[in-house]
This record gives structure tokens, C-alpha cells and sequence, in this order.
């Protein structure tokens, strides 16, 4: 409780007499900054202009909730003393496809609820680039915002209502996103950060009150947004580093975290080095006519016996397959190989693939759950042309890592720990994408998967001031590097297209 920037604490304040004139609000303030040991406290004039009234209601004696801002202390609110104590806070993981929030006691540190929705943007484009366009358009910008806040406005108040927790004791958050949905999100024009020399409005918008935002928290609430490094390096990736802890290890680790795009940092706590890259859309689902966002009767692990060249696979929560998630197809296309379905230029083998190869339109198309075992009642199949695509973005991927990787005169024997983050890092088999080259051939219990580290970090930066300072040192040690203009990420990436690579000698283990 001690290091906790968002407080709730019991004050008794003697009352004022002919002795004692103070005034109402300077009274409340002297005895608040006794209580806190120090720092000044400031209030908003709508509270003071209440104060009169709250100190003789609740005869003197109430819970002062306040948040620090910098050296000094703000006062949210104050709330009768016959109430718990407790307070609350929500955190935010604003992702390009997925929000995904979390309700916290600020007080214990407890999470009481959980919940994830799809970002109600994507009725504006399912792509960065698409809403980035749509924001030039008149309203466009406002209505990004818009959709945003009132979804998960929405969601707070639900979540409120399941708790009974009244939303006026939610009164601070943290939000973690990319740098595009940081100024969706904030309402700021996203036009330059696509554009030569890709720069934002700006990196640190530091705390913010909650209804300057329209945010359905607490009115003077604050809200933590957390800083960009860089054009496509968001605060999402700023909170993955702090779950990580690898800015505190003394060897070099790695952490990928793969989404709208995959973004890589290299590090330990002398140094940090980080890029972005667009390899994400393929490996989250959105390759395959069948690809999906990790759900119920998602395919997410595939085997195939290479004796028989019989399927097995695997959904989430064991529900007839209706489709496949972005781990689910790098298991595939990793097990076709290995089975012998496709050669090293991902193309497929008719021979190997018996009956399950047909033609579509021209395409060859391979059918991985025939229609009779199809929660749709249709077969599920992989084109050419699908796997042609993955092998692309896998490409990327490994180009973006072994890009940044040589630019600091690193091996990937250097390496001790590869930690994997997002809903993609959690289903993920290291394997099966070491066996297609996206990930480097190192042993697997270096692999780590760490799942949403965005919405980990910010809780930690919401319950701790420490954390909280850390996040701003951890964006102040960032180094960024561009490679939308880097030369050898573009000779390195075609090499990179083949399974697993075109040099073997870079993936000893795969057969």
C-alpha cells in the first residue's frame, strides 16, 4: 500500500470553531498532506465548491481519495467513512483487434473481473492503415473515438453492476495500446504516423483526467496512458517490457509480441533496442478463408502422422472446428512439411496429399477437416495461395528479428530467454515455428510465452508508483529503429520465404 499512487485514506478533521477559522477546504488540505507525510494537495474548484457541504454531512470524518501527479497529490473525491474503504481502477489493453479490460481493487491489488470484446472499430477497417485513412475522412476521427469509449464504457458499467460497485468509486486507469490506437483513443489525428518520417503527435501523454476523456469512470479520476517509443513501438510493448522484467536481467532476452504487427525487443538492463514490423494480420488468423480469432471450436494445434498422413486437431474448448487461429495455422503448415504435403516453397505435394487435394477456381486447395466432422457443416480448407501469404508474413517475421539481431552484433546463441507475448504467444508451439523458420532454432525451454503482457504491465503501473516511474524509464532507454527504410531488412526478407530458411545451416534441428 505503501508505494501505491492512487490512494484511499480515513481522515478526522477537527471541526472549525471561533479559535479555529480555517477555511473548509484549506482545513481538508492541512490535514491531507499531514496524513500523506508530505507533497502538496490540490483540488478541482467543482469539488472545493462541494466541500462545505461533504465535511458537515459526514461530521469530519470521511475516506479522501487522491491520485499523485508528479511531487503533488490531487483529491478525486471524498466518500462517507460507513463505506468499505475500498477502492477501484480498471486496465486497459487497447488492441488493434481485441480490447481486453480488467477490474482491479486498488486497495488489495485483487483483480475482481476480467472481460474481452472485439474493437468495435473494425466496422471502420479491420487494418491500421484503413482507419488511419478513415480518420482523415470528416468525423472519421471522432467517430473512432467515439466507438471506442462508449464500448468500453459500456463494459465498465456492466462490470460495475455484476460487482455492485458504484462507478464513482472507480476512479483510476490504465490504458496500454499501440501508438495508432493511442490516438484513436485519445482523439489525436494519426495522419503523419504512417507518412515519411512516421512521427506521432506525440509520445507521453502522460496522466490524464478521466472526464476530460469521456472515460465512464470517476470524473476527476486519473488516467495513465502509457508512452510510445516510436511510430509503430506503442505502450503496449512498453507494458510487455515491464511484465517481462527483462529491463532488470543481466543476460540478453527477447520478447515478441505479435498482433497487428510484431514487435521485437532486444535487451537486458544495461540496454534496450526495438522494432515493428507487419508480419501480424497472417499470424493472427487473418491468412486463411478459414482463419479466426483464437474462440470456441478454434483450431489451435494440428498434428499429422506422416505414416497415414491422418489429421489430428485440436479446438479450443474441444468444440466441433469452425475454423483456425493464427497458432493453429503455423502448426499446420509446420506439420505439412514435415509431413511431406508441401516442399521447402510451402507448394504442395498431390501425391502426398491423396485425397484431400483438389482444385478450386484454378487454386489448389487442401481440405484439413472434411465436412462431415465441420462445426459449419462445410469442409475447412488451405489454399496455395493462403500458404504462399504465411510464408510471407512468417518471412517478415524472421527477418525482423535476425535484422535487429545483427545490428547489435548478436548471435542467437546470445540469447538466454525468448519470451513470446499475446493471445498468439499463448497458444503458440515454439516448434512448429522454429520447423517453418519464424522463430529462431534455439532449444524450447528458452521459449516463454507470457500472454497479454500489455494489460500485465499496465496493472502493475496502476498499483505501483515505482512501476509507474519505471514505465517512463523504460521509454526513456528505448532505442527505435525504422524498418520500413532499412536496406537489409528488404535483401534479407525473400531468403527468408522458404521452409525453414535458405540457409539450413541457421536451423540445425529442423529436418
Amino acid at each position: 500500500m505503501q508505494d501505491r499512487w492512487i490512494k484511499s485514506i480515513p481522515v478526522r478533521l477537527t471541526p472549525p470553531a471561533l479559535k479555529d477559522n480555517t477555511a473548509d477546504v484549506d482545513r481538508l488540505i492541512k490535514g491531507l498532506e499531514k496524513l500523506l507525510g508530505g507533497g502538496e494537495v490540490t483540488m478541482d474548484l467543482s469539488l472545493s465548491r462541494r466541500i462545505p457541504f461533504l465535511l458537515r454531512e459526514h461530521h469530519y470524518h470521511m475516506e479522501a481519495v487522491l491520485y499523485q501527479d508528479h511531487s503533488s497529490w490531487r483529491l478525486v473525491d471524498v466518500f462517507p467513512p460507513t463505506e468499505s474503504g475500498s477502492v477501484y481502477g480498471v486496465v486497459v489493453d487497447l488492441g488493434t483487434s481485441v480490447i481486453a479490460l480488467r477490474l482491479l481493487d486498488l486497495v488489495t491489488g485483487e483483480v475482481k473481473e476480467e472481460s474481452s470484446f472485439l474493437n468495435p472499430q473494425i466496422q471502420a477497417g479491420s487494418d491500421i492503415l484503413t482507419r488511419i485513412h478513415f480518420a482523415g475522412q470528416e468525423g472519421g476521427l471522432r467517430k473512432l473515438q467515439t466507438l471506442v469509449l462508449m464500448r468500453l464504457n459500456e463494459e465498465i458499467h456492466s462490470m460495475a453492476q455484476r460487482r455492485e460497485i458504484a462507478t464513482q468509486k472507480i476512479v483510476g486507469a490504465s490504458v496500454a495500446g499501440n501508438t495508432t490506437m493511442t490516438h484513436f483513443f485519445l482523439g489525436l489525428d494519426p495522419y503523419w504516423i504512417c507518412r515519411d518520417p512516421y512521427i506521432p503527435v506525440l509520445n507521453r501523454p502522460g496522466l490524464i483526467r478521466a472526464g476530460e476523456l469521456g472515460l465512464g469512470i470517476h470524473d476527476r479520476g486519473g488516467v495513465l496512458i502509457f508512452p510510445n517509443a516510436g511510430s509503430y513501438f506503442g505502450g503496449d510493448l512498453i507494458a510487455g517490457i515491464l511484465a517481462s522484467g527483462m529491463n532488470h536481467q543481466e543476460e540478453v532476452s527477447i520478447l515478441v509480441d505479435v498482433g497487428t504487427n510484431a514487435e521485437v525487443v532486444l535487451g537486458n538492463r544495461e540496454w534496450l533496442v526495438a522494432c515493428a514490423g507487419a508480419a501480424g494480420p497472417a499470424l493472427e488468423g487473418g491468412v486463411a478463408n478459414m482463419g479466426m480469432m483464437a474462440g470456441p471450436g478454434v483450431i489451435d494445434k494440428v498434428l499429422i502422422d506422416p505414416a497415414t498422413g491422418e489429421f489430428h486437431v485440436t479446438t479450443i474448448k474441444d468444440s466441433p472446428p469452425v475454423g483456425i487461429c493464427g497458432s493453429g495455422m503455423i502448426d499446420l503448415v509446420a506439420q505439412l512439411y514435415l509431413a511431406g504435403m508441401i516442399d521447402i516453397r510451402g507448394k504442395y505435394v498431390p501425391e502426398k496429399c491423396s485425397d484431400r487435394i483438389q482444385a478450386i477456381d484454378g487454386v489448389q486447395h487442401l481440405t484439413v477437416v472434411f465436412s462431415k466432422d465441420s462445426g459449419t457443416g462445410e469442409a475447412l480448407t488451405l489454399s496455395q495461395a493462403e500458404i504462399d501469404t504465411l510464408l510471407r508474413s512468417k518471412a517478415a517475421m524472421h527477418t525482423i528479428l535476425t535484422t535487429l539481431t545483427r545490428m547489435i552484433h548478436l548471435e542467437w546463441k546470445d540469447f538466454r530467454k525468448f519470451y513470446v507475448a499475446g493471445t498468439f504467444g499463448s497458444y503458440i508451439n515454439p516448434r512448429s515455428a522454429i520447423v517453418l523458420g519464424m522463430l529462431p532454432d534455439l532449444p524450447l525451454d528458452a521459449y516463454d510465452a507470457l500472454g497479454n503482457t500489455s494489460l500485465a504491465g499496465a496493472t502493475k503501473a496502476l498499483l505501483s508508483l515505482r512501476k509507474r516511474e519505471e514505465m517512463d524509464e523504460i521509454r526513456n532507454r528505448v532505442t527505435y529503429v525504422e524498418m520500413n527504410v532499412n536496406q537489409e531488412f528488404m535483401n534479407a526478407f525473400s531468403a527468408a520465404k522458404f521452409i525453414p530458411h535458405t540457409d539450413r545451416s541457421l536451423f540445425p534441428t529442423v529436418p
